[in-house]
């Protein structure tokens, strides 16, 4: 799915979100504004994961939602 659209409906995809990344809050979710390199950092921190991995997570998730 193209990033742009996920970002300008983030309000939409961010419950899908919270979903496959628990352990990151509301308020990370409110804060990244649907960034997708925010996104991919806070999970790199939040679970102790590669850039690289914690990128193809948040690019599997993306491409799901199609």
């Amino acid at each position: 799915m193209n990033w742009d659209r996920i970002e300008g409906n983030w309000r939409q995809f961010k419950g899908k979100a919270i979903e496959q990344w628990g352990k990151l809050t509301d308020d990370d979710f409110d804060r990244m504004e649907g960034k997708r390199e925010q996104l991919v950092g806070r999970i790199q921190e939040a679970y102790g994961i590669t850039r690289d991995e914690a990128d193809r997570q948040v690019r599997d998730w993306s491409d799901r939602l199609m």
